[in-house]
């Protein structure tokens, strides 16, 4: 590897790979090609160089300032509070070569919190102020059980005064609500007020918000990223302290003016990011500069150490879920048309601030590739992930960072980056340096006898003046012979110079290329005959040498296209492709039957699909289960749930799930994916409660119902004996009468009763009989 390369110096031979070494010592490799220098150092060894005469520079670390994490972050030690462990390192880069160094975090404990609430007093938003004027002593409450320095500010928007952005009609100057039956009183259009600077009297919150009233403006979207910028950028006014967790809540109903939509009003300068505030503590810049851009929003965010909550209404809550994967450090929450759980939104949006940790790069050198590694609590690294959820507030973390080289600056360059986690003012600077210089071009010789006087002497090898070639400067070019073309064969039978040079004093020069660089002792190389992806060499994620592309760090592969990056491969629940799948080339590859999505979350056949979307059910729903504990309901339930009555499960492609919850009643919901690709959930409103049976009950109706049994049977038999008896009654009585009848009518009739009298030796007995003569 490191022999055919194109190497006739030391520093290019530094360059090949950070596994190659040269030998610097005068008399080696006589007889051979120049790039037998340049070899593995184990090889050079063998083949007769000195140890100390071998440039194999390494890359390594230095740590500069390693203050420990702290525990608490209030009390006489807060303005020292550490969060971030390492504070200064220094590298020493040689290119090509990952260099592995951690840090640790910890968000600590009772730390300072500095809260500012910035309302859009629109008109649609009157009943949202009638509902925080006494905003201040509640908050102060509840965040005093988080910490015990909380300090509070306020500040308002409507949107630019002018038009078409807000009524600009004579009548309209003073009070823009004039002609507006619904609510015909209301103050001028302004763009951003800061009324309140960042303090621990919460009654002066009250007070301020007792005075305020709304205006009106013209179209729907409002100029809160106007507000939002001046509110993040002029630290003074507002109060930030650097000290403190900088949490903006925005409170608003629609959505927001964006750049470029100030060329409506005639306002084609870009926002320059900077703070105009006038004496009026009013933004005096409204009227002349663009809303600003997205981009620079989340970077004055970063720049400040600011974590921006959106407090919004329902049917925006996806609009501006979609600016918070824009703007690193942002959260959304859904605020009620009134604003009534602005206290519970608050508190959510902090423990969800302090339940993570996101790392982010600031100056990073183009030149230097990096990666991470997260361990997270419970312990798991987790490749190509730079953040950290589900966090208890004292949990520490730790990040492993590899830093690759992949070429050397300028001579005299100098190269920092800053890591630091987002929201924090702790921070990582790293200063770089870079192993490009051989230890012996120090010692280089000008015009040198080695090199026949026409020369530089460097590191063992002549670098020749123009028109001057071989291991001396003892050729001049032109001069051929046979002795020299056998030198430029790779080997007996082979092309002179690959067929892509001429050979000349022992030594091929290669042709020029349009497409590159042709290279190599026998100019067997170049660097534009690799696989590409796309049309494109080596993807553009790596550099071609030979044939073959040496990718940079995060990517793999033939024509490195294959992405060692894993985040976009982990589901909102933390789980490498939802545990459905598995991450390649940076995507997930689903070989769970049935799945798909691009974390392989969705899933409607899979035997764990209901259980997964139950948690869903009962946090949305019923605010219960494992994840309305941890506050990571919204970040991990984006499915669409949709409220009935009675479930329809005769729907194609919808899967029946059903529940037993703690009260022993049972939920069902259906789960089917739409064709737009988002999972849809109909779930009943409450779930079916059936309720037991009751034992003594079920005893007196057993009961009862046997002794009813048996008197019907009784009863039955009665009927039916009675029935009988005067059915036999009725014939006695029958027979009866008749014989009667014969007795009195019948002339011939003689009673057949007569008596006898017989005496025996034993007794005398006396005999009747009836019916007939004896």
């Amino acid at each position: 590897m490191c022999m055919s390369g194109s190497a006739t110096s030391c520093e290019e031979c530094l360059l090949i790979h950070p596994s190659c070494a040269w030998c610097a010592q005068e008399d080696f490799g006589r007889g051979r090609s120049l790039t037998s220098r340049c070899d593995f150092s184990q090889n050079l060894l063998k083949r007769g160089c000195d140890e100390h005469f071998i440039e194999y520079p390494t890359s390594s670390i230095n740590v500069l300032q390693n203050i420990p994490l702290s525990s608490k972050g209030s009390g006489s030690t807060q303005y020292d509070v550490v969060q971030i462990m390492p504070q200064k390192i220094s590298l020493s880069l040689r290119p090509g070569d990952q260099t592995w160094f951690s840090l640790q975090v910890r968000q600590v404990e009772d730390y300072p919190v500095d809260l500012y609430y910035l309302m859009d007093l629109s008109l649609s938003m009157k009943d949202d102020l009638d509902t925080i004027r006494n905003l201040g002593t509640k908050l102060a409450h509840e965040m005093g059980k988080l910490t015990s320095n909380f300090r509070l500010g306020f500040g308002s928007f409507v949107d630019k005064n002018m038009s078409p952005f807000s009524y600009m009609a004579p009548k309209y100057q003073e009070n823009p609500c004039n002609g507006y039956k619904l609510f015909p009183n209301c103050v001028p259009s302004f763009g951003f007020r800061h009324i309140l600077s960042l303090t621990d009297k919460v009654d002066r919150f009250n007070e301020e918000v007792q005075k305020q009233m709304v205006s009106r403006n013209r179209d729907a979207p409002e100029g809160g990223f106007d507000a939002i910028l001046q509110a993040a950028v002029c630290k003074e006014k507002i109060g930030w302290r650097k000290e403190a967790l900088h949490l903006l809540v925005f409170a608003t109903d629609d959505v927001p003016h964006l750049a470029l939509d100030g060329r409506l009003g005639g306002l084609v300068h870009p926002h320059d990011g900077q703070c105009h505030l006038n004496d009026n503590n009013e933004y005096s810049a409204s009227t002349k500069m663009d809303y600003p851009s997205l981009a620079l929003l989340g970077e004055k965010l970063a720049e400040n150490n600011i974590f921006l909550n959106f407090a919004v209404t329902k049917r925006l809550y996806v609009i501006y879920k979609n600016f918070t994967a824009l703007i690193p450090g942002t959260t959304v929450e859904i605020l009620d048309q009134d604003s009534k759980n602005v206290i519970q939104l608050i508190i959510a949006a902090y423990n969800n601030i302090r339940s993570k940790v996101e790392l982010s790069v600031w100056d990073h050198p183009e030149d230097l590739s990096l990666s991470f590694t997260a361990t997270c609590q419970d312990g798991n690294p987790l490749p190509g992930l730079r953040k950290c959820a589900d966090l208890k507030i004292g949990d520490t973390v730790s990040f492993n960072v590899s830093v690759e080289a992949r070429s050397c600056p300028p001579r005299g360059t100098d190269r920092r980056f800053t890591i630091k986690p987002v929201g924090f003012k702790d921070r990582l600077e790293v200063a770089v340096d870079y192993e490009c210089d051989c230890g012996c071009s120090r010692n280089a010789q000008n015009n040198s006898v080695i090199c026949s006087s026409i020369g530089t002497y460097n590191c063992g090898t002549c670098q020749c003046e123009p028109g001057y070639l071989g291991a001396r400067c003892e050729c001049q070019e032109g001069e051929t012979s046979n002795m020299f073309l056998s030198a430029c064969r790779e080997s007996e039978g082979k092309q002179i110079c690959s067929g892509r040079g001429e050979c000349s004093c022992n030594q091929c020069l290669c042709y020029e290329s349009e497409f590159g660089k042709i290279y190599g002792s026998f100019c067997e190389c170049d660097d534009f005959s690799c696989a590409r992806h796309k049309g494109i060499l080596c993807s553009g994620h790596g550099e071609c040498h030979c044939g073959e592309c040496k990718c940079h760090a995060g990517y793999i592969g033939d024509n490195c296209n294959c992405s060692t990056e894993t985040s976009g491969c982990i589901s909102d629940d933390g789980q490498m492709c939802s545990g459905r799948g598995s991450c390649v080339c940076g995507r997930c590859q689903c070989t769970e039957p049935g799945a798909f999505g691009e974390t392989c979350e969705k899933c409607p056949t899979c035997p764990d699909a209901c259980g997964t979307k139950r948690e869903c059910i009962e946090c949305r729903l019923f605010n219960s289960g494992r994840l309305a504990d941890n506050e990571t309901c919204q970040r991990q339930c984006k499915d669409h749930i949709i409220p009935v009555e009675t479930l329809k499960t005769d729907e194609p492609g919808a899967v029946l799930c059903l529940y037993k919850t703690d009260d022993d009643c049972v939920m069902k919901f259906t789960y089917s994916e739409h064709a737009s690709g988002q999972s849809i959930l109909s779930a009943l409103k409450e779930p079916e409660c059936v309720r037991g049976p009751d034992a003594l009950m079920v005893l007196v109706a057993v009961v009862g119902s046997i002794l009813l049994v048996g008197l019907l049977l009784l009863a039955a038999w009665k009927l039916v004996i009675t029935i009988h008896d005067r059915r036999e009654f009725a014939r006695f009585q029958s027979a009866r009468s008749r014989a009667r009848y014969e007795m009195a009518s019948n002339p011939l009739y003689k009673h057949p009763i007569s008596t006898h009298f017989v005496e025996t030796d034993f007794s005398m007995y006396s005999k009747s009989y009836n019916g007939g003569l004896h």
